[in-house]
């Protein structure tokens, strides 16, 4: 996997390019972004021109090195993951025996989430981990001498699952790194990493990708037709995984707004009214049967409704890209009810149910709380006081 094979980030890829050819680089990294950012990949590319850098170009050996990089079989790279036990592992769960599960994770999803990566592993009820038993394997290898005489690299990927015994063995290796090796920590909620560890790190923090990169790879990976791809990467916010998805989903999204239309009407009812408050607890219900991925995937729908429909209260036009998919919805009508003062919070009441969702929570009192939440906000006044 090269720089040139991943979407965007051109400058994250210049800089960590500079480090290798420059004879700089930094032991320990913390890498901090969504997943759909591009976190993994880049690492990947990065400790392929770390441990291919003393071939010659294009030489047999440096071809050689780049294909173990990219199969993930290369002796000097290592990885971390969170994990836990499943039907093959049934107790002291550690990445190096779920290796083969992870090289096919990311062959198909380099851009996946780590509820996607348990998914795979037949966990995804359960919480993915990086214990203390992790950090013990991590450093036995780590004392060992380099295969090819040169650098050896960890990739810690989801580094906030550690817990804090696994913490504070990973802070010593950082404080006290073995001779040319490189630590790239990669998280998605820098706030969850030990301050001690952070602290230590130098930090690179990914931006969200391009619309024009995300469009342009769903063009031509994926055969989508142009005016297609700009809308999806429109509504992906930055994320390629997300992107992907949509891309998967766009034509059944009918059912998604009928459940939508029904829960907002239920909401704007609610207020001092009992009767109301029974349905949106019935819709509640409902929704809490339907399998967990498909909860989550209406939920980033509601987002993203929510957003098109502040777009269309401040008539931003040009950003519309809403179109009813029953005819049964007027985006223009709803609108005005979604605005400055309600928005940051119906986000995160939402984005709160698909963390708890993601976590197993119970999924009926997560709905029935997010429902509540709304039947506050929708009837917020637009303003300011």
């Amino acid at each position: 996997m090269d720089f040139n094979e991943i979407i965007g980030q051109k400058h994250i890829k210049s800089h960590l390019t500079t480090t290798v050819k420059n004879g700089r680089i930094p032991h320990a990294q913390l890498f901090v972004g969504a997943s759909g950012s591009g976190l993994l990949p880049i690492a990947i590319a990065y400790a392929s021109l770390i441990l291919c850098q003393s071939h010659e170009e294009g030489s047999p050996a440096e071809i050689r090195c780049k294909e173990n990089v990219s199969q993930l079989a290369h002796p000097d790279l290592h990885f971390v993951f969170p994990v836990n036990t499943n039907d093959a592992v049934k107790k002291h769960p550690v990445s190096s025996l779920f290796l083969d599960e992870w090289r096919l994770f990311v062959q198909n999803e380099p851009y996946g989430s780590l509820f996607q990566w348990l998914r795979q592993l037949g966990i995804e009820n359960k919480q993915g981990n990086i214990n203390v038993d992790e950090a013990a394997d991590l450093l036995k290898s780590l004392s060992l001498k380099a295969y090819e005489g040169g650098y050896k690299v960890v990739i810690v990927w989801m580094a906030d699952r550690m817990n804090t015994a696994c913490a504070n063995k990973i802070l010593k290796l950082v404080e006290e790194p073995p001779e040319k090796t490189v630590l790239l920590l990669l998280t998605e909620q820098e706030e969850q990493i030990l301050t001690t560890i952070r602290s230590r790190c130098q930090t690179l923090h990914f931006p969200k990708l391009a619309e024009a990169d995300i469009a342009a790879k769903l063009a031509s990976d994926k055969g989508a037709v142009l005016a297609k791809a700009n809308s999806i990467a429109q509504r992906a916010a930055g994320d390629y995984q997300r992107a992907l998805m949509i891309l998967e989903d766009d034509g059944d999204m009918s059912h998604f707004e009928t459940w939508f239309v029904t829960w907002v009407r239920a909401a704007f009812k609610a207020k001092g009214n009992k009767k109301a408050i029974h349905e949106l607890l019935a819709w509640s219900e409902n929704l809490a049967k339907e399998g967990r991925e498909t909860q989550k995937k209406f939920l980033q729908y509601c987002i993203d409704l929510f957003r098109q429909a502040l777009l269309k209260n401040y008539k931003a036009e040009p950003l519309l890209l809403f179109e009813s998919a029953n005819g049964d919805f007027a985006i223009e009508k709803f609108a005005p009810f979604v605005h400055q003062n309600n928005i940051f919070e119906i986000t995160e009441a939402i984005e709160d149910a698909i963390y708890h969702i993601e976590r197993n929570g119970n999924a009926k009192l997560i709905f029935s709380d997010m429902s509540i939440q709304l039947t506050r906000y929708i009837h917020r006044s637009s303003q300011n006081k």
